[in-house]
């Protein structure tokens, strides 16, 4: 059903066809809701996908899971979607990579994340926005790349300097050096 309206409580409207069959808007829609939230836990209103199921599989689950998502980013680029917005669409698979392979909680996460459908959602709007609305958006979208690479830095720091303790602990405790 190409010409269908998207859900309202995720997008703002349909993908504009591009002539090429492999990334329509249908598809994108229904790859985004398979992933994130085709299926409902009964008398919750908890939304999960196969994104969730499939991670369940160790290893083998949040590689297939990411594979599957980095289709919706590939189609964003196709379509011309500036490379600000791209960044993001990277930034939410990586974030949800990275903590959907925790075991259990990474699940968890993947229920409550939903990246394919926010990068769904990101395509929809730069692909619907006016040029003022796209660079408005360019901007929003570089502000959350900056916050986000920020909070990379300081985790990286953090990382760093408790490793640097930790030795620094060790070297007090054993009395090297």
């Amino acid at each position: 059903m190409p010409g269908r309206p998207v859900s309202a409580t995720l997008h703002e409207g349909p993908i504009p066809r591009t002539g090429r069959g492999d990334d329509n808007a249908a598809a994108l829609e229904q790859l985004g809701r398979l992933m994130d939230s085709q299926f409902e836990i009964p008398g919750t209103g908890i939304r999960f996908g196969l994104d969730a199921l499939i991670g369940l599989i160790p290893g083998i689950g949040d590689v297939a899971g990411g594979l599957v998502s980095l289709y919706i980013v590939g189609a964003a680029a196709r379509y011309g979607v500036s490379r600000v917005t791209i960044a993001r669409m990277a930034l939410n698979l990586a974030g949800d990579a990275l903590l959907g392979s925790l075991p259990f909680v990474g699940d968890l996460f993947d229920i409550g994340f939903k990246a394919n459908n926010r990068n769904v959602a990101l395509l929809q709007r730069s692909l619907a926005a006016t040029p003022a609305d796209q660079r408005k958006a360019r901007r929003s979208d570089g502000l959350f790349v900056a916050g986000m690479l920020f909070v990379l830095v300081l985790v990286l720091a953090g990382g760093i300097a408790l490793t640097l303790l930790w030795f620094w602990l060790l070297m007090k405790l054993f009395q090297i050096a």
